[in-house]
């Protein structure tokens, strides 16, 4: 099928869909163009991910284990396929785009001097037309000037009043008039066949044969759309194989992974070689041994507390919080204590140390706030989806998104008043820190009836970092200031043993002032909780520290025996 034989007629309409069709080749180049951005882009968010995520200096001995180094290997797999978009990126970039950019020069030219050659031949037809109709209204008005002439003639002759002389010139005006008249009737004549003769050219050989070229043109650029097409198809193909070697590479690396040996090495990094401890003889003094025998051995429940203070100097562990503001000053408690909790860990966290305790109320309270945004913004998507639906039935029916809304409503009511319930829990822990803060404070009251130098040593005790736990024993039971400046015979103070405790949990020491435990170990409680969380002991070989409240069970002496 021809156009020029089709559509004759329809040269703008032809010139119309031409240019439609090079814009739609426009279009697929900026189709290309975001493409190959958005393949860029992600191939360097890739990129970057990998690189925030390659081991550090500190962590190099956790990347000794099987599973951390087949998540390295899943990583830098991940970093080659992200090459393979840069890849794709590159060869549309390079080749297609610039093969179609190059093809819609071309045929924005050709478009022009064919329509301008259509151009052409359409003028050249317009002034024929033009010729004719100026020929035409010349022999009009030859014709009408003749047949007056031979009318002013017949009544001339017919007037016998005019002279012989009068007629004679009006038969000569007569016969000149009809002259010109034939003179314009053959011009029109010759013009008409000029005319038909170029009207007949026009509509069978020089329009239809620039349409032609017009059509060639268009199925030309079809054409090499339909190539162009597949030339992306082939990019994309040509990557997936090195895209599924990458993931039989990840395959591999999970298939690397040994739980049997990361467990051998972990005994064999951190496997002490100590011998396991022997039972602790009986000692019957009934027998006769003597008490210098009996000394070689100290008791569980006994302590000697004349040497308290030099053995803790030696072990080199203060009695004083000198040096525990980073571990009661800061909210931030070892994540090892988190993790041993974890398993039997209450809703309300209230097994928790107070700050600990509120970092994960918050923690909770953030992660329903998130929750209720997600489903928020899918109940705005779906009543959008659902209007849609409404102004147009076609696209689906809007009832069947009535049940999904409904549930996302009841999702949304039962976060909110999860969130209540948890900011409930963590305005219960805030007054609770309050109420510890307001016991604290009523103790320092309390020492208003001491000495003038019993009231300076709480002085300096008071203007320590908040945080600091108060004493309420005995006045000299008094800690540091926060500077270290402290007099020499305060190390000498000795803080007696008020109970005792068994640790419930094993806990790893992580800050200064605090001491680590085994579970099952029986200590002695030589200060209480002063609502911080933390409680002060001694160990069986005269270590002092701190150590979480909620890791013990205590046993308090009667006032009296303290």
């Amino acid at each position: 099928m021809s156009w020029g034989a089709e559509l004759w007629d329809q040269y703008d309409t032809i010139a119309h869909h031409t240019q439609r069709g090079i814009e739609f080749n426009e279009k697929f180049t900026h189709f290309l163009k975001e493409r190959c951005t958005i393949e860029l882009d992600y191939a360097r968010s890739l990129k970057k991910l990998v690189r925030n995520f390659q081991p550090r200096k500190k962590e190099e001995d956790e990347y000794q284990f099987t599973w951390a180094k087949g998540f390295i290997d899943m990583v830098n797999e991940l970093h080659d396929v992200a090459s393979q978009h840069e890849v794709v990126a590159e060869n549309l970039q390079g080749n297609v785009m610039k093969d179609m950019q190059n093809l819609i020069a071309e045929l924005k030219q050709e478009r022009k001097r064919l329509l301008n050659e259509g151009q052409k031949i359409q003028e050249q037809l317009n002034k024929s037309y033009q010729h004719l109709d100026r020929a035409k209204n010349r022999y009009e008005k030859g014709f009408k000037e003749a047949e007056k002439t031979m009318e002013s003639y017949r009544k001339a002759d017919a007037d016998i009043n005019l002279s012989r002389a009068e007629v004679e010139k009006t038969r000569m005006l007569m016969n000149t008039k009809a002259q010109l008249c034939e003179e314009c009737k053959n011009e029109y004549a010759a013009q008409l066949l000029t005319t038909n003769q170029h009207q007949s050219n026009f509509y069978t050989s020089l329009m239809p044969e620039v349409f032609q070229q017009l059509q060639q043109m268009d199925e030309k650029r079809i054409n090499r759309l339909k190539d162009f097409i597949h030339q992306c198809a082939d990019v994309e193909a040509n990557v997936i194989p090195i895209i599924n070697t990458c993931i039989d590479g990840m395959k591999k690396a999970a298939n690397n992974i040994d739980a049997n040996n990361d467990s051998r090495l972990v005994i064999d990094r951190n496997k002490s070689g100590f011998p396991k401890p022997d039972d602790i003889p009986f000692e019957d003094l009934s027998l006769g041994q003597s008490i210098e025998n009996s000394n070689n051995v100290t008791p569980k429940n006994t302590i000697d507390h004349k040497n308290t203070s030099k053995l803790a100097t030696l072990s080199g562990k203060s009695k004083k919080r000198t040096g525990l503001f980073g571990l009661f000053g800061s909210s931030k408690v070892p994540m090892k204590i988190i993790g041993l909790l974890t398993d039997d860990q209450k809703e309300d966290f209230s097994d928790l140390p107070p700050n600990q305790r509120r970092r994960k109320l918050t923690q909770k309270i953030d992660s329903i706030k998130k929750e209720m945004a997600k489903e928020s913004a899918e109940r705005e998507g779906m009543l959008k989806m659902k209007d849609v639906y409404c102004n147009n039935p076609a696209l689906g029916d809007p009832t069947t998104l009535d049940k999904k809304v409904e549930e996302n409503a009841q999702k949304i009511d039962g976060l909110r008043q999860e969130l209540q319930k948890f900011e409930g829990y963590l305005s219960d822990a805030e007054n609770n820190s309050s109420r510890g803060r307001d016991k604290r404070n009523s103790t320092s009251d309390d020492s208003i009836s001491m000495t003038a130098s019993e009231s300076s040593v709480i002085q300096r005790q008071d203007n320590s970092l908040p945080g600091t736990p108060q004493t309420q024993h005995n006045v000299t039971n008094v800690y540091a200031p926060v500077d270290g400046d402290v007099d020499d015979e305060e190390d000498e103070f000795n803080y007696p043993v008020i109970g005792t405790c068994r640790a419930l949990y094993r806990f790893e020491a992580v800050n200064e002032g605090s001491v680590p435990m085994d579970e099952n170990e029986e200590m002695f409680i030589i200060e209480q909780d002063q609502g911080d969380g933390w409680t002060r002991i001694r160990k069986d070989d005269n270590i002092e520290g701190f150590v979480p409240t909620s890791y013990l069970q205590c046993h308090l002496y009667e006032v009296d025996q303290v």
